[in-house]
């Protein structure tokens, strides 16, 4: 790897889409689409554009789709592979199977990001320097984003439930070594399922770690019915 470039990604696509059910029962929240195209399909190429070149994508509840959709190697340009969760036992599980070496980036399979941010939040990094960073938005009317706080440039608490800020975490992640290596140490004793990416990243900065905040602008994701529809069909985003 190049001193401060990342090349590597994980997305995370084993979760069972709970609150998109009964969709989800049949297909994989990865498979449905954004303006018509299969979200996981744009993500990757998001990537592509920010020099990333090599993906591994967790996959686990009817992962068989998701392998097959981006199954042909000549599809996206990017190397593609996969690693089975074959158990629901958290973010930080799935990711810790990828056995990725960091610095790399981490994402959910379910957004869209606004075109260029990918690439504009690891230009505004020193992967090889840092603990790791966290994505933030501005998005109001997403009563489901998760709110975190942030002092200056730093992350302080990655989730602040009684948080009246603006800024929400993106599901867009840079891991360094030291969010690694608690990666690997959250998934196994004490500590019980379900391990959460989460943790990791706080236990790092409990510890004295800097994580890094960079905003980004609005996403586009999947967490309900109602978003199929709207994302899909623009005159009714309104």
């Amino acid at each position: 790897m190049t001193a401060g470039r990342v090349v590597d990604a994980v997305v995370m696509a084993a979760g069972e889409g709970v609150r998109l059910r009964p969709l989800t029962e049949r297909w994989p929240k990865p498979v449905l689409p954004i303006d018509g195209r299969p979200v996981i399909a744009t993500l990757l190429r998001e990537l592509a554009q920010a020099a990333v070149e090599r993906v591994t994508v967790v996959v686990g509840h009817l992962g068989e789709q998701v392998e097959a959709l981006l199954g042909n190697p000549r599809a996206f340009p990017l190397e593609v592979s996969f690693v089975a969760q074959p158990e629901r036992l958290g973010s930080a599980d799935a990711v810790a199977r990828a056995q990725a070496k960091a610095p790399f980036l981490l994402t959910a399979a379910d957004t869209v990001y606004w075109p260029g941010d990918v690439t504009r939040f690891l230009a505004a990094l020193e992967p090889e320097t840092i603990a790791g960073a966290i994505a933030v938005r501005r998005q109001p009317g997403r009563p489901d984003h998760t709110r975190i706080r942030v002092e200056g440039t730093r992350v302080v608490r990655v989730r602040d439930a009684a948080g009246r800020g603006e800024l929400t975490a993106a599901p867009l992640m840079l891991v360094g070594e030291a969010v690694s290596r608690e990666l690997q140490a959250v998934t196994r004793p004490p500590f019980r399922p379900p391990y959460e990416v989460a943790a990791a990243f706080q236990n790092v900065i409990d510890a004295g770690g800097e994580i890094a905040a960079v905003e980004i602008g609005r996403t586009r994701d999947l967490t309900s019915p109602a978003d199929l529809v709207r994302e899909n069909f623009a005159y009714l985003r309104g």
